[in-house]
């Protein structure tokens, strides 16, 4: 099958699939382009080797999605329902796609079809944007060209996971970290994620002596950068965003903190301007941590999540400030039998990354995924603490793996991924069942998508 090496293949190999214009694109013949061609324009907007082409190869993506009623789209309509009790036992998975990104959101949309299932959020985070190598415009395009390959035609949401403050960044230079994160939320919104989880809980200081002063930074930075999305949204587009109190794998949460950080944040953002919408749910810290706690011999550690604060916390955003409720970071690790308590504590998010990665190594052939641990040694072994085994800093340094290796893992003989793609598939379709997905397709009627278009790229105008 050819690829779209160059600008001028675009319109010679798509003359009969799709009419490419400065104002659009139209769809010529649906099937061709599902069955052949997005195979071939998601691949040059991952890998082609120039720029222009890759801009081009996402820009039809996008348009062509559209066309087809696929919309990247915010999920805060379902989020404002659910802060007025109109829908409950249902917990959106927020799914981070660290590799076989584009495999993986098909067997989620293809899943989604078979059980009726309706809202998922496809998520990355900002360190996992640097060391996957996926920048938000490729994502995207990623995500829509597997919608438009399981003939998808509703509302996707993806999302900006983690848009953090990194603390030790911060302490060194203020502005220029907050520059980094303002400039990535620019980033975000332009590649089409219209869901934003702010994380400036990395700033919350709990040697301060009241709840209020704790809380300040985090609850002052969140509502500047709410203020910035706000004034950043496309036309239409209402992004839903988060906000976090307790950073991940430090103190637990508490009633008291959410109402200290939400107070704050909400005098904030009336003080900057009264007409902007804050954050739509909350994240906390109950127990858990990124990854798990990895023990010598590289299986992880059992965890206690503390189900009472998010039930707790998540009744109080509710009652109190209208918000969706309570999300749960860091899940995918958790044993199976733990899910099931997500939806009884009406938890609004949970978060699953890890536990798919796990399974992505558990069946790479043993040459591939020695080569990947050889580069983990050769650029990461500053990483590996004081008595560590050399499973636990694999364990915790895999994930950086993927990005260096993205192409050869696209090219992975089917021996090796049918099974994996196996494998992954049951693991969705069982935490959907956990999480309220099935028969959750009419929530998506809540959504009103809303078309954003995309300026066409500069160097593809030209030639058409």
């Amino acid at each position: 099958m050819a690829k779209f090496l160059q600008l001028s293949d675009f319109p010679y190999y798509l003359q009969d699939v799709l009419s490419l214009s400065v104002d659009g694109v139209e769809i010529l013949d649906e099937n061709a382009l599902k069955e052949t061609w997005i195979d071939e324009l998601v691949w040059s907007a991952m890998f082609a080797e120039y720029d222009a082409v890759r801009d081009a190869a996402r820009w039809i993506i996008w348009e062509a999605a559209a066309e087809l009623g696929v919309y990247s789209s915010s999920i805060q309509q379902l989020y404002e329902a659910r802060g007025r009790n109109e829908y409950k036992d249902f917990v959106v998975p927020a799914i981070n796609l660290r590799a076989f990104t584009y495999d993986c959101a098909r067997l989620i949309f293809q899943n989604l079809e078979s059980i009726n299932g309706g809202p998922v959020l496809f998520e990355i985070a900002r360190s996992e944007i640097g060391y996957t190598r996926q920048r938000p415009a490729e994502y995207v395009a990623v995500i829509l060209a597997a919608a438009i390959k399981e003939g998808w035609h509703k509302p996707v949401f993806v999302q900006g996971d983690h848009t953090q403050v990194v603390l030790k960044n911060y302490k060194k230079d203020p502005e220029t970290e907050l520059a980094v994160v303002k400039d990535l939320i620019r980033e975000e919104i332009k590649g089409g994620f219209y869901n934003i989880d702010i994380d400036t809980s990395t700033l919350v200081d709990l040697d301060k002596e009241t709840l209020d002063e704790q809380q300040k930074l985090n609850y002052s930075w969140c509502a500047s950068l709410t203020e910035l999305v706000r004034e950043t949204q496309p036309k239409g587009v209402e992004i839903s965003l988060g906000g976090e109190i307790g950073e991940v794998g430090k103190e637990n949460s508490t009633p008291e903190e959410f109402e200290a950080f939400m107070d704050g944040y909400l005098r904030e953002l009336k003080r900057s301007n009264p007409n902007f919408k804050g954050i739509s749910k909350i994240s906390i810290q109950t127990g858990t941590s990124h990854g798990g706690v990895v023990l010598p011999d590289g299986s992880v550690a059992e965890v206690a999540i503390d189900f009472n604060a998010l039930k707790t916390i998540g009744e109080l955003a509710r009652e109190k400030y209208g918000l969706a409720g309570a999300v749960q970071h860091g899940a995918s690790t958790l044993p199976n039998e733990a899910f099931h308590h997500f939806t009884e504590t009406q938890t609004c998010e949970v978060h699953l990354a890890t536990g798919f990665q796990n399974i992505m190594y558990d069946h790479l052939p043993e040459e591939v995924r020695h080569r990947i641990y050889a580069f983990l040694d050769r650029y990461h072994g500053n990483e590996r603490k004081e008595g560590w085994t050399d499973d636990q800093f694999y364990y915790k340094t895999r994930k950086k793996g993927f990005g260096p290796f993205k192409l050869e893992l696209w090219d992975l003989d089917e021996e090796y991924k049918a099974p994996m793609l196996e494998s992954l598939s049951k693991t969705f379709l069982f935490l959907f069942n956990e999480l309220g997905v099935n028969d959750s397709a009419p929530l998506l009627e809540k959504i009103t998508p809303v078309k954003v278009p995309k300026k066409i790229p500069e160097m593809l105008k030209k030639i058409l």
